[in-house]
């Protein structure tokens, strides 16, 4: 057995990374791709390692003869890298090719050792190493039948999104045995070469190969082993993530605020949305006017509120949309001038947009942050301020107010001349959440000197990535006046189209909020099953967790992301907690992820 390794690509994606070295020679968390390859490869007792060169071949070649690698390297050089593709470098190699069973792999490569020996451990002769398709995949896809056959290599440019449940990426890892190699292979690839070209890729003899009969090669799933192709930036970026050492992958996943999609296969239960909305009809018909979107302006303010009033069931004239409840939070809390009453722990985007001096903190005195507006009253009456602000359910205790008690503080404010301030984003998600909203048109008119209602549509109704909230408010001046403050385009088409149509699935976001509070109520059961977990029941999405056995917040953030894939919110950081004692917080998914959590939970806190 043999490795061919191709790494003879300019890698213009990567701009100055690879202004004077090829791709190979990126370090990935201080370690170059090709000193990793090359590592992992001299573990297997090859017969030799050949590696084709193209650009910067004598920088690759004099950094590899400074590496402890005992296996025998050789090299195959391309001259005419920049004008050819991988399938020429191939050829050039294809006298090696011939000699033995081979491991061919891409250069640009890296991923968990455990992957060779996938594929060394095979009994058949001839794999690809494939993966189930994600998202951030690209390149060459494979379809293939029960029985793991290569039915079809699926070219970008026959590439369907229409098909992608039945796509595997290839992992651009191959294992082929001389005999095949000698008398199926390379006669194709030769003939390929002579028909077609040098600019093509090595994969596309796998095709033709299929297409006339049968390939000969079976598909390998790698069933969850990490790897990623590096060929951009943003590549490396995720590369790095996925390959770091365990701590330091979890400050890179909480430093990324978001983009989890591009992580194979994490499961996020740190963000906040509802997993039951919207749903498949609703979805299909904004793919089917997506060409439209792409390529129209958005509507301007006026027209996006009077969508928002639309979707709520409020004048226009009283609301805000924004790019998501952040633009508007941010809108608002920088024209206050005065001092703001803040309740900890809390959703901190508030507070943190304002001077400390100018936050007044009242912290609830029990274990599990539970305050009403009797103790809000009691708190704040004595103190200099000119605005309060509740987040309603609160995040992270799920700590709710009713209605009832919210009117009552709205009575309290416009007798101290203070502003109230309710965030109510997660209160759909509340047991009456349809009866205690402030979004309604009597409510904002008759408190307009004194009520603020922020609401973000990204987490109760499961849409983050269009980033829509509002703001609402009787006081017209004041609405009038944030208006002016953001950008006339502050919405994006699909944000507008997803407003303009949600009146027609309405019933679908109440039966969804239904379904959701069935499966939150079952999750808190399953909670409080884990020992060494003390769960804080909760009026939201979510749940505030303190752990009191034997493992930090930290330590089972970590050991989560490190062992199971599973982010969760670590609060140990957050404002208001007391010290010493441990706390987490962790979203209500589906109910699929969160019994995978459960058991994960079990497994460590045991």
């Amino acid at each position: 057995m043999q490795a061919i390794i191709l790494a003879a690509g300019l890698g213009r994606r990567l701009g100055e990374f690879t202004a004077e070295n090829t791709k190979c020679m990126l370090p990935v968390n201080g370690i170059r791709l090709i000193d990793r390859m090359l590592a992992q490869l001299d573990t297997l007792q090859l017969e030799r390692i050949v590696i084709v060169t193209g650009y910067a071949a004598d920088n690759l070649r004099a950094h590899i003869a400074t590496l402890p690698c005992r296996t025998p390297v050789v090299f195959v050089h391309n001259p005419v890298f920049d004008r050819t593709n991988n399938i020429y470098s191939l050829w050039l190699a294809r006298d090696y090719m011939a000699m033995t069973d081979t491991l061919l792999l891409e250069s640009d490569l890296i991923f968990e050792p455990a992957i060779l020996s996938l594929a060394l451990d095979s009994p058949e002769p001839n794999v690809a190493l494939v993966s189930k398709y994600e998202t951030w995949n690209d390149g060459t896809m494979v379809t293939i039948d029960s029985d793991c056959n290569i039915v079809n290599f699926i070219t970008k440019k026959a590439f369907d999104y229409a098909d992608v449940e039945d796509y595997y990426k290839t992992v651009n890892i191959y294992k082929f045995s001389s005999d095949f190699a000698r008398n199926r292979y390379l006669p194709f690839l030769d003939a390929y070469i002579k028909m077609l070209g040098e600019n093509e890729y090595y994969e596309q003899v796998l095709r033709v190969l299929t297409l006339i009969d049968s390939s000969g090669m079976k598909a390998l799933p790698v069933n969850g082993l990490r790897w990623y192709e590096i060929d951009d930036v943003q590549d490396l970026r995720i590369a790095e993530a996925m390959f770091a050492a365990p701590e330091e992958r979890l400050r890179m996943m909480q430093r990324a605020f978001g983009g989890y999609w591009r992580y194979p296969r994490l499961l996020d239960f740190c963000y906040l949305v509802n997993p039951y909305f919207p749903r498949r009809h609703m979805v299909e018909e904004m793919k089917a006017n997506f060409d439209v979107l792409l390529r129209q302006y958005p509507s301007g303010m006026g027209v996006n509120s009077l969508l928002a009033g639309k979707y709520f069931g409020i004048s226009d004239e009283l609301v805000l949309p924004g790019n998501g409840a952040a633009e508007l939070i941010k809108a608002l809390m920088e024209g206050e001038c005065g001092r703001v009453g803040v309740v900890f722990p809390t959703f901190e985007e508030y507070p943190n947009r304002l001077p400390a001096e100018r936050v007044v903190a009242f912290h609830p005195d029990n274990e599990d942050f539970a305050y009403s507006a009797d103790d809000l009253i009691s708190f704040f009456s004595g103190k200099d301020i000119s605005s309060l602000l509740i987040v309603n359910p609160d995040n992270p205790s799920g700590n709710f107010i009713p209605r009832a008690e919210l009117i009552r503080l709205c009575e309290w404010a416009r007798s101290r001349g203070v502003r109230l301030i309710v965030d109510e984003s997660f209160v759909d998600f509340a047991d009456d959440g349809v009866n205690a909203s402030l979004l309604d048109n009597e409510t904002l008119r008759e408190w307009a000197d004194t009520l603020i209602v922020m609401k973000s549509i990204s987490k109760s109704y499961g849409v983050p990535g269009l980033r829509l909230g509002i703001l609402a408010s009787g006081d017209t001046a004041l609405i009038a006046r944030l208006k002016k403050q953001v950008a006339i385009w502050n919405i994006n088409s699909f944000a507008e189209f997803y407003m303009q149509i949600y009146g027609k699935y309405q019933n679908d976001y109440l039966r969804a909020c239904d379904s959701f509070r069935a499966e939150r109520a079952l999750f808190l059961r399953e909670l409080q099953a884990v020992p060494g977990l003390r769960v804080i029941p909760s009026q939201a999405n979510y749940f505030l967790c303190e752990i009191t056995g034997g493992i930090t917040a930290h330590e089972l953030t970590l050991r989560l992301l490190s062992e199971q894939n599973i982010l969760i919110k670590d609060c140990s950081s957050k404002h208001g907690f007391p010290a010493g004692r441990q706390y987490v917080r962790i979203a209500v998914r589906d109910r699929k992820d969160n019994a995978t959590l459960t058991r994960a939970m079990l497994n460590l806190l045991k």
